[in-house]
């Protein structure tokens, strides 16, 4: 899998998957545009989201020309199942759940599990994983991921947990090869209110963050 998506200068110059969890379908009917036209380009839609295999089939349908679709809180096979039937184009884990990525190995699905210590970061990737979800990152933060990548530095590793606007920069800085971003960029406050515009500038104001570092990171 090493020609994947996810080692394109696409997703490097945007490396942000954005987490839907307990949206709905009327919601991300609304959402995927936007996301979509202000330049972001991969969605995990988690698992434990009421209707989640509705909503990729219906993300994939209308947006997997446009949008790099997975399945995030995939604990079970019968999770994986379900998300690749589904239409899922990469899978993410909360956990270490060895049947699971290797199934996704098998199957040819880039899966990045979720491990926080350095042993289960390194047991993730020697299992497969083309990125390793470090997860919690919330109360580390940045300094954490630097730490890592010094004997870890082999493992591509994407810091998910509290990742925001303000220090989104900081991880990319601390050798991030990407950002898990949940509730900081689907802000639901914005979405209850059904203030589309706002989400909008919000999708803007991250694109424009990583896009001029990305413009200045040596090529």
């Amino acid at each position: 899998m090493e020609n994947t998506f996810f080692h394109s200068t696409r997703f490097k110059q945007m490396p942000v998957i954005g987490i839907i969890r307990n949206l709905s379908l009327k919601d991300i009917e609304q959402i995927l545009p936007l996301y979509y036209v202000a330049g972001l380009t991969t969605i995990e839609i988690t698992m434990n989201t009421p209707n989640a295999s509705q909503m990729i089939r219906y993300a994939t349908k209308l947006f997997g020309d446009k949008l790099y679709i997975g399945a995030g809180t995939v604990c079970t096979s019968d999770d994986l199942e379900k998300a690749i039937t589904a239409g899922s184009r990469f899978i993410v884990t909360p956990i270490l759940n060895k049947e699971v990525i290797k199934t996704c190995i098998q199957k040819q699905v880039p899966v990045f599990p979720g491990a926080f210590t350095p042993t289960e970061i390194y047991t993730a990737w020697s299992w497969g994983a083309e990125m390793v979800k470090v997860f919690p990152v919330s109360q580390l933060g940045s300094s954490f991921i630097k730490e890592l990548g010094g004997p870890l530095s082999q493992i591509k590793l994407l810091p998910t947990g509290g990742i925001n606007l303000n220090n989104c920069i900081d991880f990319m800085q601390a050798g991030a090869a990407g950002l898990g971003i949940g509730s900081q960029i689907f802000d639901h406050n914005l979405i209850e209110n059904k203030n589309w515009n706002g989400l909008k500038e919000l999708f803007i104001s991250f694109v424009n963050k990583l896009s001029n570092w990305y413009m200045n990171q040596p090529q």
